[in-house]
């Protein structure tokens, strides 16, 4: 190895993603830099500081499994403890707990759904495939011929079971006698967890994303974003650089293969590869007339993702009522669409977090799944009176889970699509991924170009912290096998194999 070439990959974005694939790249022996556009890691899984109460960006809840992985990996401590129940969905006023307990769960399916026994035995069923498969670092989708073996190898008996649902959706499953209560039920855990309902939701996928309340779900102390300040400080302490105020606002080929990274600040770093934590439509902004064909394809026929409607209140914990957890989950009317108000997700600061909000004090966010288009408004006045208008959406929603809430805001600040936008550099604001549909259609990494890869939401498995760690799991792995690949630094990744046999 003396005198070996070590390759350096950039890494765009320290999002949980980015941040995620930089630090096991580190691990791996690779020179990693990443250039952070914000003041603090993290970004749509950041938290933020505003008059004393640290705000998470979006109303969310980190899961276990990828991180528990990651965390032995890495040799890190979350600041993490568990919570049961993990939420509480309110469907027009009706309460549904979502135990962590299976045999509790299964009670509390008895006593409001009764008629769907045999959905949720099947559902369990196949989430238990797609975990264990997920445990054996399924590479999907493939994108060469070491996943396409690696594919084979994860295969077992009980996987070729369920293949066939693969071509399913989550509606195929539901029974035909299934109430309003039940279906919306469904959906709005899917909406959140799969960005999309019964109907559309791959079975397979959709089934394990019902499945995340029993396989571990956590409040972090401090704010989701403390998992991203772990990663910062985990890579800063073993040799990778991050830079912070650093946009990347163009990405260059050179004839010899490498890549420029230009930001907006003047700053110019040369890279062997590069990890862009960025949705296809912000990759494709900052490559300028360098986007691949296929990409350019995809971007112009793939329907835009969700955006969020987000509420971030200073709440008086006296005003507030006693309730049996913090975090919420409501749909007012069950026979409407979901998101656009209609379905809100409340996360609470726990009591006893005083990171989170000043004495007496607590912090929450709200958000709704919103169509960013909608958002996109040249009249600032009806920009104005939108968003206020979901304001009160909002708030009254949230009376369904904490009756009097409005007595207790004391601070009150809207977020929209474009606002994250603004703070997220994420092009019109879209959040959460790409809607799980089709397994036939999930989105890897790929960007047409060998050695620049995507990472974050908008690759397979997606959405959630768990999600996003498990694909940037992947993508490590796919850099790693690349570099290992190329004569110039064949022999050098003799780390490489620690990350394969996770």
């Amino acid at each position: 190895m003396t005198g070996a070439k070590i390759p350096h990959v950039v890494v765009v974005g320290a999002g949980i993603g980015g941040l995620t694939a930089a630090a096991l790249l580190v691990k791996a022996g690779l020179r990693v830099t990443v250039l952070e556009a914000h003041i603090y890691p993290g970004g749509s899984a950041g938290t933020f500081y505003h008059q004393g109460y640290r705000f998470d960006a979006g109303a969310t809840l980190s899961r276990g499994g990828p991180h528990a992985r990651l965390a032995n990996l890495l040799g890190v401590e979350w600041p993490i403890q568990p919570v049961n129940p993990a939420w509480i969905t309110f469907i027009e006023g009706q309460p549904i707990f979502q135990w962590a307990e299976r045999e509790r769960w299964r009670e509390e399916i008895e006593q409001n759904f009764p008629e769907s026994r045999s959905f949720w035995r099947m559902q369990e069923w196949l989430a238990e495939q797609a975990w264990q498969v997920s445990a054996r670092n399924f590479p999907f989708p493939p994108q060469s011929l070491r996943d396409y073996g690696d594919l084979v190898k994860a295969l077992r008996p009980s996987t070729l079971l369920a293949a066939p649902f693969a071509l399913l959706t989550v509606g195929h499953l539901l029974p035909r006698s299934s109430s309003k209560l039940l279906k919306a039920f469904v959906d709005s855990q899917l909406l959140i967890s799969a960005q999309t309902t019964s109907p559309h939701a791959n079975a397979l996928y959709g089934s394990a994303a019902l499945d995340l309340p029993r396989r571990g779900v956590h409040h972090v102390r401090g704010g989701i974003g403390q998992l991203a300040k772990t990663l910062a400080d985990w890579l800063t302490h073993n040799g990778g650089r991050l830079y912070y105020r650093q946009q990347v606002e163009r990405i260059a080929l050179r004839q010899d293969g490498s890549l420029l990274v230009y930001t907006r600040k003047g700053l110019q770093m040369q890279a062997d590869g590069v990890v862009a934590n960025l949705t296809p439509w912000g990759l494709a902004e900052v490559l300028g007339k360098s986007v691949p064909q296929r990409l350019q394809n995809e971007i112009h026929a793939r329907p835009k993702g969700w955006g969020a409607f987000t509420l971030y209140l200073g709440l008086k914990k006296a005003e507030l009522p006693a309730v049996p957890a913090d975090h919420f989950q409501v749909v007012v009317n069950a026979g409407r669409p979901l998101g656009e108000g209609n379905s809100v997700f409340i996360s609470l600061s726990p009591e006893d977090d005083p990171l989170r909000a000043p004495p007496g004090m607590r912090a929450a966010t709200l958000s709704t799944h919103t169509r960013v288009e909608d958002w996109w408004l040249d009249d600032r006045s009806a920009y104005e009176e939108k968003r206020q208008a979901y304001t009160e959406k909002m708030l009254a929603a949230a009376e369904f889970a904490l009756p009097g809430i409005r007595r207790a805001v004391r601070l009150c600040l809207p977020g929209t699509p474009r606002t994250f936008a603004f703070y997220t550099r994420r092009p019109y604001g879209m959040v959460g991924g790409f809607p799980q549909t089709s397994l036939l259609a999930a989105r890897g990494s790929w960007t047409g170009i060998q050695n620049l890869w995507l990472v974050g939401d908008s690759i397979f498995p997606g959405q959630s912290t768990a999600g996003v760690t498990l694909g940037a799991m992947r993508v490590a792995r796919q850099v790693l096998d690349y570099f290992s690949a190329q004569t110039e630094f064949g022999g050098l990744i003799l780390k490489a194999d620690r990350l394969h046999s996770t």
